[in-house]
């Protein structure tokens, strides 16, 4: 009896976030620059043996054991097994596990997303190419769940790397992996911090509130579309690495305008806190209101930053280059289908 298991990275997102929401981007265009690492989400599943009943079971942070995938109260989960064409004939157990907590602005929804149709997918045997995979967890959050969830996760996760992400005008992406000097690349994964913050939200909410803003808000989100040429061009071309931290504070500041739930008195208070201490700049990640706060910091002042955030978790991270993978009956498969 085959037992899937799929891991898929958590990402972080550099630059141009809000302007991958379909609702800016088909008109104005959007891009980001984004980067997986080595913090994972897992899915794993199996059929049940046909002597038990044929039922449902699924382990998250409830375990529901169901006769009918309709009464599965998981909403992705549920959704995903009619999208993929399961029904009742046959039991299905699926468990879900994170490395960071879900809901903290790490792309934790679209890495479950991409993972649950990667295993779900390869329980029946089949493969799916990496186009595919991003565009059903996409139409998976957008479309069946009504999330206000933009379209660069879903993305970031299946694909892994780091990758300048291109959307519009209209429906066309561009992903164009960006390749820098490894020991550049080490350069700016040692210089970032990254501190939990200790509240989950949730972002389609928040995002509701950023999207109902679009209008009054060209000027900053197409400043938040320019800051991500000047982030590839800090990167490219061997200038200060430091300037990078420095635009981290640029977008979010703008960022933070955006909408009042993007941040708070205390968010407000712990990112001063960075910075007094050394901290170059840095954001919330995802849409905002919690979760994990990520700093660009020169090494020298680690330390300094680390005592005046004593009281947050520090979730150190490594870049990684590879999305999505499957894991069953000793073999191992990419997105792609390899």
């Amino acid at each position: 009896m085959s037992l899937i298991v799929a891991r898929a990275p958590y990402r972080i997102s550099f630059f141009g976030g809000g302007t991958d929401y379909p609702d800016w981007y088909r008109e104005e265009g959007g891009q980001v620059l984004s980067t997986s690492i080595d913090k994972y989400c897992y899915v794993t599943c199996r059929y049940f043996p046909r002597f038990f009943p044929a039922q449902h079971r699924i382990v998250w942070s409830s375990i529901e054991v169901v006769a009918s995938i309709f009464d599965i109260r998981h909403p992705a989960v549920r959704e995903a097994l009619v999208m993929l064409g399961y029904d009742d004939s046959r039991g299905v157990e699926l468990h879900h596990y994170g490395d960071l907590p879900a809901r903290s602005g790490m792309g934790s929804s679209s890495a479950f997303a991409v993972a649950l149709i990667m295993a779900l997918t390869a329980l029946k045997g089949r493969a799916m190419d990496v186009e595919k995979l991003y565009q059903s967890a996409t139409t998976l959050e957008q479309d069946r769940l009504g999330e206000n969830v933009g379209s660069q996760d879903q993305i970031a996760v299946s694909c892994g790397g780091m990758n300048h992400i291109r959307f519009g005008p209209g429906d066309d992406i561009n992903i164009l992996p960006f390749s820098m000097a490894p020991e550049r690349k080490q350069e700016l994964n040692n210089n970032l911090m990254l501190f939990f913050l200790g509240r989950k939200r949730f972002a389609s909410d928040i995002a509701a509130e950023v999207i109902s803003n679009f209008r009054r808000k060209k000027s900053e989100l197409r400043q938040i579309h320019a800051h991500v040429n000047e982030a590839l061009r800090i990167l490219g071309d061997d200038g200060d690495m430091d300037d990078f931290g420095r635009l981290l504070d640029e977008t979010w500041e703008l960022k933070r305008s955006l909408g009042k739930s993007v941040t708070s008195a205390a968010i407000d208070e712990a990112y001063a806190q960075a910075c007094r201490a050394g901290a170059l700049g840095g954001k919330l990640l995802g849409a905002g209101g919690g979760g994990f706060m990520l700093l660009y910091v020169p090494e020298d002042a680690q330390p300094a930053v680390r005592k005046s955030l004593i009281q947050f978790f520090e979730a150190p991270f490594r870049f990684t280059e590879t999305g999505v993978a499957t894991y069953g009956d000793g073999t191992e498969a990419l997105a792609s289908g390899v």
